[in-house]
């Protein structure tokens, strides 16, 4: 698609999607309400205000403009379109959950340009189920609007099956930064590192909304799903490897985050590239500072993908996937 009707339509559908927000929270927060729990509403109120209409909402342009372009025309009533822009919030309280505790096991300082939500006030590890609320709360919202639907099953599954994968995802990214501790960077592999963009964001970032999309649409057709995935896959790991680069050389006046990939002992793309050309020397580096916050040793580390070439690898990479891709759509 082109960017600039890109940009056009993520303006449009963003201000139609602001305006349904206040439903959304309402939903939610009465709901919380019926059971006899003011206070617990009005914290989620509060919770759900500074954690999740922030962010770029991707995702849910995605799933909007996918099904507009799959579904029959006498589908696109207004009625519809109401329903698609609830699943579009649905995705994004999907997404604002994984970040709030990816956030916490990762210690991060900031998320879209302000504290993260475990620092807010110092709610620290209670923020845990601000997250699971968020999740549970995305469950109750798909059964509110779409239980009578057709499609409902196949979307109700879809939901569980990628929340499963994403889980799996996000525990073999901790396992590979050793929960914390000194990465063992035996375990960075391409291997390894393309599984964890698969379970981790492929699914929930990239499939599902376009998976969601091609459900209510009422596309049957097993062999459009089997394509449209692997198409979808393919784009997730060219994204994630522009946002290794981001947490590379990410800047916080660009991202609304600092980029602390070295300093976590992330597996990313740079690292796994790093450790198949390093000298026996150069991976005393890496052994020494990657995983270190101490900022001359993240320097060090920075300075050695640089010498190692990486950045002209990454253009290459960059221009070369681009391109792969758009044969492979045509």
């Amino acid at each position: 698609m082109d960017q600039t009707l890109w940009v056009t339509i993520s303006e449009e559908e963003g201000q139609q999607m602001m305006a349904m927000w206040p439903d959304i929270v309402h939903d939610i927060t009465k709901e919380i309400e019926n059971s006899n729990n003011p206070d617990v509403a009005k914290w989620a109120e509060k919770m759900l205000q500074y954690t999740v209409p922030g962010g770029k909402k991707t995702r849910a342009f995605a799933l909007i403009i996918a099904y507009k372009l799959l579904a029959p025309s006498d589908q696109l009533t207004e009625e519809n379109i109401r329903l698609v822009r609830i699943l579009a919030w649905c995705l994004e309280l999907f997404q604002t959950y994984i970040l709030v505790i990816d956030d916490i096991q990762d210690r991060s300082l900031l998320r879209r340009g302000k504290p993260c939500w475990y620092r807010y006030n110092d709610i620290g590890p209670a923020a845990i189920n601000d997250g699971l609320l968020l999740q549970t709360a995305m469950f109750y919202l798909i059964r509110k609007y779409f239980k009578e639907k057709d499609y409902y099953v196949n979307l109700l599954e879809t939901f569980y099956d990628i929340g499963f994968k994403t889980i799996i995802g996000q525990n073999s990214d901790l396992f590979s930064t050793n929960f914390g501790k000194k990465s063992n960077l035996d375990l960075f592999t391409m291997n390894q590192y393309n599984s964890i963009v698969k379970y981790k964001t492929s699914y929930y970032s990239f499939v599902i909304p376009i998976i969601a999309a091609m459900h209510i649409a009422g596309i049957k057709d097993h062999e459009k799903f089997r394509e449209t995935k692997t198409i979808l896959f393919k784009i997730r790991n060219l994204y994630q490897v522009q946002d290794d680069y981001l947490g590379w050389f990410g800047k916080f006046d660009v991202c609304g985050k600092n980029g602390t990939d070295i300093q976590e002992g992330k597996c990313t793309w740079f690292v796994v590239l790093a450790l198949q050309r390093v000298t026996p020397e150069q991976r005393k580096i890496l052994e020494e500072c990657y995983g270190d916050s101490d900022p001359e040793k993240v320097h060090r580390v920075k300075q050695l993908f640089t010498d190692l070439g990486l950045l002209n690898t990454y253009s290459t990479y960059e221009e070369e996937t681009y391109n792969l891709l758009k044969e492979h759509i045509k």
